[in-house]
């Protein structure tokens, strides 16, 4: 699918490549630099922002800059730390201008209002009542975001797509910005697998990317990552190493990976592999991102834009994204149901890690209440030996000063413990009360409920309708039991008279 944000003024726009968006800012012509959420387009404009380097962006799905095209692999890599077999020239950059602001085709652009006005409100095609009619279709198409608006009949059509002002099928959502820097040299890459096959088979997956790097020893390729994504595809995250003779090594830049992916020859080679998307992880400048919000999106009003931006949940990490048509709003559907499972798969895993600690815990108090038990016990052990230990020493000898300290204090103790208002005197009063409530306790054990005045209501109306059923019951079956009586009677009397009729 593919939802073009910026379409030309002058031209029916270029389609863009699978699950692509295409750009930003409303453009002339068709080979103008796109704003892309996932595949960017290989052109031969490098850069997004007007900067002199090429750098990627990525909102899960991707956004993504068009990427020069560079030189060989095979080319600069032994010498040091230069990784100068990526895409070693610079293309000429474009500015913020074309992409995000008026085009540079303000007759174009005229000549396609002017006409798309007259489609939606005063066409000339038939040249009576019918026009009418003509406009109102005209205005369902535009609506819808589909369709040709035929207007004159010396004109061509124009050409009615999801990214022009009256379309109804738009909305503003948020996405996070990626916080990577292209230091990090992280690039992502999508592969139409499921998760499970790409795990099964990740080290022939990273064998098969350095072939593609050109099989250079100084390069090692690393996987960051792996993600599921909807409809069977996983996304890897990959970063590359590069060691120099003197035995450092860096990271290569993610721009300079990513302008290598996007040659034709080595995206054909991904491509081969099970690659859709390529897009470099690398966050945006202040500059970027002022420039961005500024200017809304082709086909977005700047009231819709700008509550959008008011309505940031969280400016710093999020910014606002359009939505354009009911696919891309089924794509985010899909993503958010995948990072819901994924939410949901971790609380679990959570939840059992705690369930676990919490059997450990439940465990570890037991041991802790048995071993403190068995501290005690061992205390009063030792005690009992220290207490055996001295007698066996200090017998024969006369008691010392000190011990007889120590027994008029002992003295003193027993005699304040076995005072009758002291500790024993109230331990011995507690334990009679105890004794005696236990016996009348065993002896008369009555138990007195309590019952809530609406629930006794609600038992007094249901034991009163039992009531009222049973005396119905009776009821009947007395009826029945005169009933029987009476046939019984009639029995019996007719018998005597049918006898004496055939006799």
């Amino acid at each position: 699918m593919a939802f073009n944000f910026g379409a030309a003024a002058g031209a029916a726009a270029t389609p863009n490549p699978a699950g692509a968006f295409g750009g930003f800012g409303t453009t002339t012509t068709t080979a103008g630099p796109t704003f892309s959420f996932s595949t960017p387009a290989n052109t031969s404009t490098a850069g997004l922002f007007g900067a002199t380097q090429n750098k990627g962006f990525g909102f899960g799905a991707g956004f993504g800059t068009a990427a020069g095209t560079g030189t060989g692999l095979g080319t600069g890599l032994g010498t040091g730390l230069g990784f100068g077999g990526f895409s070693t020239q610079q293309q000429q950059q474009p500015t913020l201008s074309s992409l995000f602001s008026q085009p540079t085709q303000a007759p174009t652009q005229s000549n396609q209002l002017i006409n798309t006005a007259s489609a939606l409100s005063a066409p000339t095609l038939l040249g009576d009542e019918r026009d009418a009619i003509l406009a109102k279709w005209n205005q369902l198409q535009a609506f819808w975001g589909t369709g040709k608006g035929y207007f004159s009949s010396t004109s061509a059509p124009v050409e009615f797509t999801q990214e022009n002002p009256f379309c109804r099928f738009k909305a503003v959502g948020f996405s996070c910005m990626p916080n990577n820097k292209d230091e990090d040299g992280l690039v992502a890459l999508v592969f139409n697998k499921k998760e499970a096959e790409i795990r099964s088979q990740q080290q022939q997956l990273v064998e098969s990317l350095h072939k593609v790097l050109g099989s250079n020893q100084t390069l090692t390729v690393n996987v960051e990552g792996v993600k599921t994504m909807p409809d069977d595809q996983t996304e890897v995250v990959i970063y590359v190493v590069e060691r120099s003779p003197n035995g450092t090594s860096r990271r290569v830049p993610a721009t300079t990976l990513y302008a290598h992916f996007e040659q034709a020859n080595i995206k054909t080679q991904l491509q081969q592999l099970g690659v859709t998307v390529t897009l470099a992880r690398t966050e945006l400048s202040p500059a970027q991102i002022k420039q961005l919000l500024q200017n809304p999106p082709a086909g977005v009003d700047p009231i819709i834009w700008e509550q959008a931006k008011v309505d940031n949940p969280d400016p710093e990490k999020l910014i606002p994204v359009p939505m354009v048509g009911f696919k891309e709003l089924l794509r985010r559907l899909k993503v958010q149901d995948q990072m819901t499972k994924q939410h949901q798969t971790r609380l679990d895993i959570i939840s059992e890690d705690i369930s676990e600690l919490q059997k450990n815990q439940t465990t570890t108090m037991a041991k802790i209440a048995q071993y403190k038990r068995k501290l005690m016990d061992l205390s009063h052990r030792t005690l009992q030996v220290l207490i055996k230990q001295e007698i066996q020493r200090k017998s024969g000898y006369a008691i010392q000063a000190d011990e007889e300290q120590l027994r008029v204090q002992l003295d003193t103790i027993q005699c304040e413990l076995n005072a009758p208002t002291q500790f024993k005197g109230r331990l011995n009063e507690l334990m009679s009360q105890i004794r005696m409530q236990n016996h009348f306790g065993a002896v008369r054990s009555e138990e007195r409920y309590y019952i809530d005045a609406d629930l006794l209501r609600e038992i007094k109306q249901h034991l009163k309708q039992q009531q009222e059923g049973l005396s119905h019951l009776i009821s009947i079956i007395k009826d029945d039991l005169e009933d029987i009586k009476l046939i019984e009677h009639g029995l019996n009397e007719s018998i005597p008279i049918r006898g004496g009729v055939f006799s």
